[in-house]
């Protein structure tokens, strides 16, 4: 979701991972899931709301990320994609 600044800048308030995308990062990094979210640090319940598509925040898919080796862009869907 975007919301545009008093600046008109764009800042993205909440974000969605592509769960293709994440499989594919998991696969690479042969990481499971139990393992990756405690590699992360998330709390179990923001874990699986990443992972079922739900919007988190951008912060929350860049732990992921960081856990997986991955930049960010690796796990969502950008626009145009």
């Amino acid at each position: 979701m975007l919301i545009y600044r008093r600046d008109g800048e764009k800042e993205i308030t909440n974000m969605k991972l592509n769960k293709q995308k994440l499989c594919v990062a998991m696969a690479r990094s042969c990481v499971i899931s139990k393992d990756l979210q405690q590699k992360s640090g998330l709390p179990k319940a923001t874990y699986i709301r990443a992972l079922t598509g739900k919007n988190v925040r951008p912060a929350t898919i860049g732990k992921i990320a960081k856990a997986l080796g991955v930049p960010v862009e690796n796990l969502i869907d950008m626009e145009g994609d």
